[in-house]
């Protein structure tokens, strides 16, 4: 392997463990405000959750899970949220996030306006909470959905963090 692979290499390896902090996160004061409108779609407790978003080579993956394991009704909220939205976002109905994050979201409208069967969305549960799998062949809307989990990332920040995954 010459020496340019091999910095390439290392470089993109390094690309794919850098911590969610190296996306810049909003205000308090945004972080704030996306809790409190949170509170009206989202049934479970924002504190005892967390929102973990994988980005893949073709989509991601957005995990919401219990911090404690063993709180068994968080994770019941976690899940019959997830399952909700999942099947929302399948018709392309993503009022919820409208309401959390405001129409402009990045990401967003080209997720909305994309054809059906374009992203595949599925819904999974996982032992602390549940997951969401967008998954498209199309590169615009892979850029949309990575665009779309940096826009939660800020908004949410305490509340979110980054998995980066080069593979799925």
């Amino acid at each position: 392997m010459t020496t340019d692979k091999l910095i390439f290499s290392f470089l993109a390896g390094m690309y794919f463990m850098m911590p969610a902090t190296a996306l810049e996160k909003a205000p308090d004061a945004r972080i704030n405000e996306v809790a409190q409108l949170g509170k009206q779609v989202m049934p479970f407790d924002l504190n005892q959750t967390l929102h973990i978003f994988s980005k893949v080579e073709n989509g991601g993956v957005q995990q919401v899970i219990a911090k404690d394991p063993k709180n068994e009704q968080q994770i019941k909220l976690i899940r019959e949220h997830l399952d909700k939205i999942a099947s929302d976002f399948k018709q392309a109905n993503f009022s919820d996030p409208e309401k959390i994050h405001g129409k402009d979201m990045p990401g967003l409208e080209a997720m909305r306006s994309a054809e059906p069967g374009k992203i595949t969305i599925k819904y999974r549960e996982i032992p602390e909470g549940a997951e969401i799998t967008y998954m498209t062949a199309s590169p615009n809307l892979v850029t949309a959905i990575h665009q779309w989990f940096n826009a939660q990332l800020r908004d949410h920040g305490r509340h979110a963090a980054m998995h980066r995954m080069h593979h799925q």
